[in-house]
């Protein structure tokens, strides 16, 4: 069980508490594999729900690797019981396309939405998604949307939106979905990552009108003011 109560109070005090009027979606990125995103997003949803005033949202980007649920499943004592799934999209959109289209046994076209659900534990303050990509066929493919509709519609029912984004050096999400969302946290594993790697991808969040908020360090440790304004600024 790893608790990062105390690290992610320091990111949340930093960015402020999200607006009254409109929920504000957060992605979590990095430039390399095994920097810890997944568990700081899931760390900062936790704390992030227990201080809202609406329920938070994670959701689980990673559509080939899913685990956001499974982990916290495994933790009730620290994020409850899970409730039953319900539907991961107000209006039908999804933040992905399914490449050939779903279709059903009729023939008709599924929407990729379908592919997507979400349960909620902390008593209905936490939303964790997954995508089950046990549903998809022999041949399709997912890929990130670059529009905002999914997480237009989903603003206005969360506080906040926390994205857990699959690594850069796997995926192009981090990148597709930047200009949508209000913030990226760069996570970065200061042992174990090429100084340029970071610096590279904070370079194509902004030439693509993405704005990055923070950096989290070394297993979610608040980095200090001289790595925040080298990487920030």
């Amino acid at each position: 069980m790893v608790d990062l109560t105390t690290e992610m109070a320091g990111l949340w005090a930093a960015l402020g508490p999200a607006s009254a009027h409109r929920g504000r979606v957060i992605q979590f990125a990095s430039a390399t594999t095994g920097d810890g995103v997944s568990t700081v997003a899931r760390e900062y949803a936790r704390l992030a729900a227990v201080r809202a005033r609406k329920p938070v949202w994670l959701v689980d980007g990673d559509l080939s690797q899913q685990g956001q649920m499974d982990v916290i499943a495994s933790e009730p004592e620290r994020f409850g019981r899970l409730a039953a799934p319900v539907k991961a999209s107000p209006d039908g959109s999804a933040f992905y396309a399914v490449t050939p289209p779903m279709r059903g046994r009729d023939g008709l076209p599924v929407k990729p939405a379908r592919l997507i659900t979400a349960r909620a534990c902390l008593g209905g303050r936490l939303f964790v998604t997954r995508f089950h990509t046990e549903l998809l066929r022999a041949g399709q493919r997912v890929e990130p949307l670059g529009e905002a509709r999914y997480w237009t519609a989903l603003r206005a029912h969360a506080d906040t939106v926390v994205i857990d984004t699959p690594a850069a050096d796997r995926s192009d999400m981090a990148i597709t979905l930047a200009p949508f969302v209000d913030a990226t946290i760069l996570v970065v594993a200061a042992e174990t990552t090429e100084a340029s790697e970071p610096v590279a991808l904070r370079d194509e969040i902004d030439a693509v009108g993405g704005r990055i908020a923070g950096v989290v360090m070394n297993r979610s440790t608040w980095s200090p003011p001289p790595m925040l304004k080298r990487l920030v600024g």
